[in-house]
């Protein structure tokens, strides 16, 4: 049924409201503090439309009345007196700003504020009653009677009816609990279920609204062209059986007229529809009691319709007005009209149809009354297959064995195949309309009570009302009468029109024009609920619709709605549309029963109805019916309007923008996630559920900018593992200074505040919103355009001379849209901290919740440790190492980062080597395999080398590699590499001999920061002449077996000689400074001959692999050797391109066991 919204748009008029606004915020005296705006309901902002939200007024009143509270004064902007906020709560208006209708100056707002509200009978009884009564009620529930009987009628009725009933309650409860601002049923189901369910109902209400429109039309053009102007029709039937699709190019044609005029109507004006919404009501209601009227009489008195049967057969009166064959005159007998039908001439020697020649022509009462006992007849079904005869039951028939010309001859057939499934879905539209008076809950003198009396007294009425109809009809009309869906054999007139009393056209006219002001009240409606759901910004693609004209008009929605009903006119069959609507309908139903449901079960403290007569088993079974009405009407569209509803739903999931409404599903959410925490064991979890859970360390440049973003990509690559991601940095300072910077950052991000940095409110226009497009497609380097937007927005609109941008602001910015842009599923979480150290040592400790805690550290190499101003920064790196090793947690540090590829890259092959050098719980094999399960990696193939010493035997450590790497069900080539025992080699020396020197000098000098600066330059131009040696030595052809990877003294002299160009010299000073090795720490000396051997063995077989997996050996228990094991990793890693250096948590990742 019509859903007559008063809607009221959300956005402020663009023309005087807001400059308004804008002078009562800039008058004098208003304190100094924070702007506080009143948000709309659909403006996205969480705090909702309140009271409680302090405005201009109320700041300024507080700050009046303050002056005697000194005490209290510094808190005056964010706590009002409450003597100031009491009025303010007693005459809180739920009418939003901007509304169509609805003025801005103040002498309209005290005109409307004295301007009567309405009751419970006028603003909820009487529009519910207009809207469940209709098209259904006197142009198909006879029909509806005579093909399912009277008892499957009864149920069809009560269980359509039951569901309302149960969704109304359901509706009561939400209604009551707390204000309803403007915008009625869908304003209550978004704000329960979310923006992803409430955007994804709200449209499958206003397609249920807009298709409705369509079907009263559709009614509309039958009422018309069948019972008040036959002869206006304009396609004729030009062969035998073409009277059906001429009737339907009829209704196509006066359909979209009509529609177009009605469209003209409703942008003209809405105030004329709502004038005429009393004239509809009346007509309403004069025929329900002309109805009640004419049965009463016919029980005394029945009305003389006569029904002239064939046989058995109904015929219809449309072509003959006596129902006989012949009639007898002065010289004999003389053929009847009827007689020409059936034969081939009107004498009585013609040839006649076989059925008319053995059958005899009967006459029947069509409404014998009430008193006459044709209710037991009617009792039960007669369903029936498209083409069938109408028949009556208990008169004599005499079968014939063909009939031809049955579809050219006068009698009543089924124009459709009646099921019981069938006539829910037709009936359903008939009990729609119960959300008519939350529709109007803005106009209401006090919605918490009217929207509950007024809809359950209304669905009580109109129940009683449809039920006692079944009943009525089914003792008063003859049953072939009933299944006349079109009153052929009453000759064309409305078959509930025949009964009612005084006359016909009592309901003829009452039901036109019920269902013209049914069609223009669903366009008036429809476009609003589209125009409200537009301005919420939950779905990108419609917010073209929430703009209208000047005075909020909906034109864009209308048009749109005018195009969809179109659609739904091009059917042209009311017995058609009316499943369509029924599923949308139902759906919405179903949503909110499961909103009540979802309230009462969670028992938040903010669920408090003032009507108290539901309760949560009546939800869950509403919704149930619901579900269970869908399917019975027809499983195909049923699941054809979840379908759009789930699209919907994940497409505002995906795009849409972020709002917190305080909805029953958020509540459902958290409920489910303490569950689930308080069921996830504390200890570590079994082998198989283990699951790389990982900590992100992002540093941050002096911008407040992301150094490495290339981290939250290779976070992406490694989602294969359905783990947790926590992104995770350090601001230093006091927790006093940057608390707002810290607590900003962990909020999830709104999409205007992320885009416009803050800078502007919600309602206004980004003076540099050219944001929106740069965030929405970040290109590849992605650090660099964060960087200009952060410069841009805080140059702001004034060209550089504009206030700059709160680093909290920027900060968050720079995370949370990085995050976005790589795809990064995870959480963001600030510390701040006095030093650097201590903040990640904070991060490691406390990151995650419970038993969802990461377990993997996933951090950047720090590249420039010996370049940097202070030489001890590295300090912060080893000590990180040993905090993951105290937590038992994994580590992974990718050396060269920014030379990672990003999620848009694809490498066509390649490998991904592993080099298994000890075991350390199998992460080194389960971080390979996630990555080739994503498009960055997937073409790559994975390589595992592992090394053998002189004593192992590697033909069986191969084969066992293999074995294990099947029982993993891993593909990899694998490679057993040989090392043997050689003497150190001089290089080996040497390399140890300037780490210990540079070592010794940083701790024995006091370095001022030009001289450190020198003394770097010093350092790093020694090493370069070191690596110029490495290169050339790592250039040598390796031998396929074994791989020699020392300098004995006869190499040293050998290669000395084949390069004694390019490092004669390096050697001579190598080797005169050969007194000073043996003052070198021998530790120092095997770590370093191991990094150089390994380092040189990796080189000759993954110099040109994508990414090298490494074992990375801990730190020394001795804190003195920490700067030499940074040394170590360098030496380790030289010469790779892509390193990913892996640390285990101590405790097996992966498992060959199901």
């Amino acid at each position: 049924m019509p859903t007559n919204f008063t809607v009221v748009p959300v956005e402020a008029r663009s023309d005087g409201g807001g400059d308004e606004a804008a002078e009562r915020t800039e008058a004098p005296g208003t304190p100094e503090g924070p702007e506080l705006e009143r948000p709309s309901p659909g403006d996205g902002n969480p705090r909702e439309n309140s009271p409680f939200l302090n405005n201009v007024e109320v700041e300024q009143e507080s700050f009046l009345e303050g002056k005697n509270m000194a005490l209290f004064e510094e808190e005056m902007d964010s706590n009002p007196m409450v003597s100031s906020l009491l009025n303010k709560l007693a005459n809180y208006t739920n009418l939003s700003q901007g509304v169509v209708e609805h003025e801005e100056d103040e002498e309209s707002r005290r005109r409307e504020a004295k301007a009567p509200r309405m009751g419970t009978f006028i603003g909820v009884y009487l529009p519910c009653l207009q809207n469940i009564l209709g098209v259904i009620l006197f142009l198909r529930l006879t029909w509806i009677v005579g093909v399912a009987g009277v008892l499957e009628s009864f149920l069809i009725v009560a269980m359509c009816c039951t569901c309302t009933m149960l969704t109304a309650i359901s509706m009561s409860a939400i209604a009551t609990n707390g204000v309803v601002p403007a915008g009625g049923s869908y304003y209550m189901i978004s704000r329960s279920l979310g923006p992803e369910f409430g955007g994804a109902v709200g449209l499958c209400f206003y397609l249920g609204t807009t298709f409705a429109g369509a079907m009263y039309i559709l009614g509309t053009i039958e009422i018309f062209l069948t019972y008040i102007s036959p002869g206006a029709t304009i396609f004729q039937a030009e062969a035998v059986g073409g009277e059906a699709a001429a009737m339907l190019h009829n209704m196509r044609v006066y359909g979209t007229c009509t529609l177009v005029l009605m469209a003209l109507v409703v942008f003209v004006g809405v105030k004329y529809v709502n004038k005429l919404a009393l004239v509809f009501l009346a007509c309403v209601v004069l025929s329900i009691l002309a109805i009640y009227a004419g049965v009463i009489k016919s029980a005394f008195d029945p009305p003389d319709i006569p029904v002239c049967l064939l046989g058995n057969r109904t015929l219809s009166r449309r072509s003959f007005d006596v129902c006989i064959k012949a009639r007898v005159v002065q010289n004999g007998s003389a053929t009847s009209a009827l007689w020409g039908l059936f034969c081939n001439g009107s004498l009585p020697s013609a040839t006649c149809d076989e059925y008319f020649t053995q059958n005899n022509v009967t006459e029947i009462q069509g409404i014998p009354g009430a008193a006459s006992g044709v209710f037991l007849e009617n009792l039960w079904s007669a369903y029936a297959q498209a083409g069938a005869f109408v028949e009556k039951e208990g008169v004599p028939s005499v079968p014939v064995a063909e009939e031809s010309r049955a579809g050219a001859l006068p009698y009543v057939l089924t124009d459709i195949a009646a099921s019981f499934t069938l006539l829910v879905g037709i009936y359903f539209p008939s009990v729609t309309g119960i959300m008519a008076g939350s529709n109007r809950s803005g106009d209401l003198r006090d919605a918490q009570k009217s929207i509950p009396t007024g809809t359950i007294l209304a669905i009580v009425t109109t129940s009683f009302i449809y039920l006692s109809c079944i009943v009525l009809f089914g003792a008063c009309i003859e049953g072939v009468v009933l299944r006349d869906k079109f009153g052929e054999a009453l000759q064309g007139n409305l078959v509930i029109g025949m009964l009612a009393w005084p006359s016909p056209w009592v309901i003829v006219i009452g039901s036109f024009f019920s269902t013209c002001g049914a069609g223009l009240q669903s366009l008036t409606g429809a476009p609003r609920l589209l125009q409200a759901i537009a301005r919420d910004g939950i779905i990108p693609f419609l917010q073209v619709f929430g703009h209208g004209k000047a005075n909020g008009e909906p034109t864009w929605a209308l048009l749109l709605t005018v195009l969809i009903c179109e659609t739904g006119i091009l059917i042209a069959s009311l017995d058609s549309v009316a499943p369509i609507l029924s599923m949308f309908f139902l759906m919405c139903y179903l949503f909110v029963n499961l909103a009540c449901a979802v309230q009462t079960l969670l028992r938040t403290p903010n669920w408090r109805p003032r009507f108290k007569y539901y309760h949560w088993t009546l939800s869950f079974l509403g919704m149930s019916l619901c579900l269970a009405l869908m399917f019975i009407c027809s499983w195909y569209y049923a699941l054809s309007a979840m379908l759009i509803a789930s699209c919907i739903y994940k497409y505002i999931e995906y795009r849409g923008a972020e709002k917190e409404w305080g909805d029953g599903i958020r509540g459902l959410s958290l409920n489910a996630a303490r569950y689930a925490l308080l069921r996830v064991e504390h200890g570590p979890p079994h082998t198989k559920n283990w699951r790389p859970q990982v900590l992100v360390m992002l540093n941050l440049d002096t911008e407040q900018a992301v150094k490495h973003p290339r981290l939250l990509s290779f976070t992406s690559q490694l989602k294969a593992g359905k783990g947790l991601t926590i992104v995770g940095s350090v601001l230093e300072g006091t927790y006093l200074d940057k608390h707002l910077e810290a607590e900003q950052a962990e909020e999830p991000p709104n999409q205007k505040a992320v885009q416009c940095g803050g800078l502007v409110r919600h309602g206004q226009k980004c003076p540099v919103c050219r944001c929106v497009q740069v965030r929405n497609h970040l290109p590849q380097n992605a650090a660099e355009d964060l960087r200009g937007e952060a410069r841009l927005l805080r140059e702001g609109e004034s060209g550089g001379k504009g206030p700059p941008l709160p680093r909290k602001a920027e900060t968050h910015q720079n995370i949370r849209s990085l995050m976005s842009a790589e795809k990064t599923k995870g959480f963001c979480q600030l510390v701040v901290s006095f030093s650097l150290r201590d903040g990640m040592s904070h991060l490691i400790q406390s990151a995650g919740l419970g038993g969802l805690k990461h377990n993997t550290v996933l951090m950047a190499w720090p590249a420039s440790w010996k370049q940097e101003d202070n030489p001890f920064s590295w300090k912060n790196f080893v000590d990180t190492v040993r905090d993951t090793t105290a937590a038992h947690q994994a580590l992974l540090v990718a050396k060269n980062i920014d030379a990672f590829p990003q999620n848009q890259e694809r490498f066509s092959g390649g490998h991904i080597d592993v080099w298994w050098i000890v075991h350390d719980g199998g992460m080194l094999m389960l971080l390979p395999f996630l990555l080739c399960q994503h498009k960055v990696w997937r073409k790559c193939r994975m390589r595992i080398f592992t090394v053998a010493q002189v004593d192992d035997n590697s033909i069986q450590m191969k084969k066992d590699l293999q074995m294990f790497l099947y029982h993993l069900r891993i593909s990899a080539e694998v490679e057993v590499v040989e090392m043997v025992e050689n003497d150190i080699s001089a290089f080996t020396y040497e390399r140890t001999l300037m780490m210990e020197q540079r070592s010794q000098m940083l701790k024995q000098m006091q370095l001022s920061k030009n001289e450190q600066e020198r003394e770097a330059q010093l350092i790093h131009d020694r090493n370069t002449a070191s690596h110029t040696t490495a290169a050339a030595r790592t250039q040598a052809p390796p031998t396929p077996d074994k791989v020699q990877m020392t300098w004995t003294r006869e190499k040293l002299i050998a290669e000395k000689h084949r390069n004694k160009d390019a490092s004669l010299s390096g050697f001579k000073d190598l080797f005169s400074m050969k007194p000073e090795w043996g003052n070198l720490d021998q530790s120092n000396v095997r770590r370093m001959h191991t990094a150089v051997k390994l380092n040189g063995v990796v080189l000759s077989k993954s110099q040109d692999a994508q990414l090298v997996l490494l074992n990375m050996p801990g730190p020394p228990k001795n804190r003195q050797g920490d700067e030499n094991y940074m040394e170590f990793l360098e030496v380790l890693t030289e010469g790779l391109n892509r390193v990913l250096l892996v640390r285990g948590g101590g405790r097996e990742v992966i498992t060959i066991y199901s």
